[in-house]
């Protein structure tokens, strides 16, 4: 039996986009913790919002190069953390939570170096480069240019909709597909209809990778 691919939502600011995700059966839950984002969070917000997230869903915190004061004050709060900045595997490491990588796909990227440099990853999670900012640019990038083979579970970012959602899976096979303005009505609310045309598609694309 083909494995299901996970999903993470992503951006999360409000309490009933919440209620929605977890009604809908989705596995994590992403809080942007980095100010210069139009869906960040202050640590007040994100210790208001986690106790709406039941037991067995994920709570993730996303940080662009933090402090380790800030990433402190959020560990309450959280049960995975997931650094986008320029944060070395032994930062990451430092605070006792699982954690994940994410890597911005620059053209000189070698995925499986990156895979061994952070070994200590629960999963790599691939987004599309744009100079200056670290994630959340809307974009895709050529799915070929991942590798087979690779140490670390994928987990898919960048561009993703309920349009794309079930190619993704059927041409990459991630371990778990990460979405965030795909299915927000605007920057920072999420779509009830488009979080569960995702979900719908997610399950599509999990049906076509398992057809004989």
């Amino acid at each position: 039996m083909s494995r299901r691919t996970r999903i993470k939502f992503c951006g999360l600011t409000r309490e009933q986009d919440i209620e929605d995700a977890v009604t809908l059966g989705v596995d994590a839950l992403g809080f942007v913790m980095w100010a210069p984002s139009g869906r960040s969070l202050s640590a007040a917000a994100l210790a208001s919002l986690t106790p709406r997230v039941p037991a067995f869903v994920t709570r993730v915190g996303l940080f662009v190069d933090p402090s380790e004061e800030e990433v402190g004050a959020c560990l309450p709060h959280l049960d995975l953390l997931q650094f986008h900045g320029n944060e070395s595997p032994e930062f990451c490491a430092r605070f006792g939570r699982p954690w994940i990588k994410a890597l911005r796909m620059r053209d000189d990227l070698d995925l499986h170096a990156s895979a061994r440099a952070f070994d200590g990853a629960q999963a790599l999670l691939l987004d599309a480069y744009r100079p200056g900012v670290p994630g959340g640019t809307g974009e895709t990038f050529d799915w070929e240019r991942i590798p087979a083979g690779l140490s670390k579970p994928v987990i898919l970012a960048g561009g993703l909709t309920p349009q794309n959602a079930a190619r993704a899976i059927t041409q990459v096979a991630p371990y778990a597909l990460d979405v965030s303005g795909g299915i927000e009505a605007s920057r920072g609310i999420k779509s009830a209809d488009k979080m569960a045309a995702f979900v719908a598609q997610v399950a599509q694309g999990d049906r076509l990778r398992s057809a004989p």
